[in-house]
């Protein structure tokens, strides 16, 4: 009885040593730069200049290689923009739209007579997908990301974060 009640205490002691795990994400200070490399298919979460996070996998617009010109191109826009809001109720899981388009994308689009589009946004899969994710680039020119990744975006991207899209 004493044996088993020290082994016991010496065990509690060992797991008081031992730093707790904290899910990714919870309590955790906002990324305050995103970096998308198309080529690479990772997204980069940065706070302070050190990588906190890496994603890797993600899926593009149909049309992958490119910067997104016009409405319907099904290409994914290069260049920076900024996180400029969030949608709880999107058809996407979650979703935080991308500033695109710029002053210069719409002008580049004007100048064609066409629409540069809009709408672009990093979400997860389509509501109603039983598990897991769509298969290949499938998206209008958004970035898609699995619903658990989404969820920690969700918590570690705000509003206004600065996002780098490189080819």
């Amino acid at each position: 009885m004493i044996r088993h009640s020290l082994a016991l205490a010496a065990a509690l002691l060992l797991a008081a040593c031992v730093p707790a795990q904290r899910p990714l994400g919870a309590n955790e200070p906002p990324a305050d730069f995103l970096l998308v490399d198309k080529s690479d298919r990772t997204l980069v979460l940065y706070r302070d200049g050190e990588e906190v996070r890496r994603y890797t996998g993600l899926q593009f617009g149909a049309e992958r290689f490119g910067h997104k010109r016009f409405e319907g191109d099904e290409r994914t826009p290069e260049g920076r923009y900024t996180i400029d809001t969030r949608n709880p109720n999107s058809a996407y899981y979650l979703s935080l739209r991308v500033s695109y388009p710029n002053a210069q994308d719409r002008a580049y689009a004007e100048r064609m007579g066409r629409s540069p589009g809009g709408d672009i946004f990093l979400h997860g899969q389509p509501n109603g997908l039983p598990v897991g994710r769509m298969v290949g680039d499938w998206t209008d020119g958004c970035i898609a990301f699995s619903n658990a990744e989404m969820d920690e975006l969700w918590r570690l991207v705000p509003d206004g974060t600065v996002i780098e899209i490189r080819q």
